[in-house]
């Protein structure tokens, strides 16, 4: 095991908060021409995980978000399709099929989302069970008690033992079926329940020193989820461990983001931060459900002048 600390050592962990507030509420203000707009708006949604974790999620519900990740607005293919489809691991099987041969991943949340409290052989078990089952990336959270009692090798090494599961379960999974897959693993931080800034920075670089592909703001089921200045503190990590180690870490905010303007805001902030690099599904996801459909009203006002019902697009 990697004596994490003497890592973070090596970093300023201190966080200007008022400063931090500052500039991801300066960033959010900028004006973006009406082109551009358009072309930000598109990407959002390529960037998008449509996500349903609800205790009353069934298969015809999930085909149905499943159709609108495929074709957001019927009729137009000017609209990407989402990023991926996240799903609880009981729905795998039915997101996969639903959305096979689209280019959509299958992200499933796992490791005993979203409370984290299970054992860790369980959580293993968990993260196997969902690639068998045909996940692409797996959403996992972080033990937020070891963490905030200050045993950061402990969070450490249950995220890198998680990571060498889905690199284990990934090569088993391909030589089964005979494809060349590589899943990627999203850490779930749960900003709202680590108190302070610098505490965000931190568990962001123990995520991203563990193996963790991506690293996201929260489950949903917290509140406050993401926030600009906690995305912004997240991406700054990001760039202070690319600058240092040449790695590229994905970023998600996941939770919180209702509006176009709101998922324009997080894309400025993206791309002030780390720069057009980033600027893909690759490296950045919007954890979302409700903001698609604001999304395509915003982009049918550009073309119209007006805005239509909301009940001119569907609810999945």
């Amino acid at each position: 095991m990697k004596n994490i600390n003497s890592f973070l050592n090596n970093f300023n962990m201190s966080v200007d908060e008022i400063g931090a507030k500052e500039r991801a509420a300066s960033l959010a203000s900028r004006s973006i021409k009406t082109a551009s707009k358009e072309q930000a708006l598109r990407t959002a949604i390529s960037m998008i995980d449509l996500t349903t974790l609800e205790g009353k999620d069934s298969d015809g519900k999930v085909r149905a978000m499943c159709q609108k990740a495929i074709h957001p607005k019927p009729g137009d293919d000017s609209i990407p399709h989402v990023a991926a489809v996240c799903v609880y691991p009981n729905m795998i099987k039915t997101a996969k099929d639903a959305v096979k041969n689209t280019g959509i991943h299958i992200a499933s949340v796992a490791t005993a989302f979203p409370s984290g409290q299970y054992p860790l052989k369980l959580k293993l078990e968990d993260v196997k069970r969902c690639i068998k089952d045909g996940a692409d990336e797996i959403d996992m959270v972080i033990s937020r008690g070891e963490f905030l009692s200050g045993d950061y090798n402990y969070v450490y090494d249950e995220i890198r033992q998680i990571k060498e599961e889905c690199i284990n379960s990934s090569k088993e999974y391909s030589d089964k079926h005979e494809v060349d897959r590589d899943v990627h693993l999203k850490v779930i931080l749960e900003t709202g329940e680590l108190e302070t800034f610098d505490n965000v920075r931190k568990a962001s670089f123990i995520g991203m020193m563990a193996g963790g592909d991506f690293i996201k703001t929260s489950t949903g089921k917290v509140q406050p989820a993401a926030t600009l200045p906690v995305t912004l503190v997240m991406l700054e990590a990001i760039r202070d461990y690319y600058s240092e180690t040449g790695k590229k870490i994905g970023m998600k905010p996941a939770g919180g983001i209702k509006t176009a303007k709101d998922a324009i805001a997080y894309l400025v902030l993206l791309n002030e931060t780390l720069g057009e690099k980033w600027m893909t599904p690759d490296l950045y996801r919007l954890g979302a459900s409700s903001v698609l459909n604001d999304i395509l009203m915003q982009l049918d006002k550009q073309k119209t002048g007006f805005y239509q019902s909301a009940d001119y697009y569907s609810l999945d």
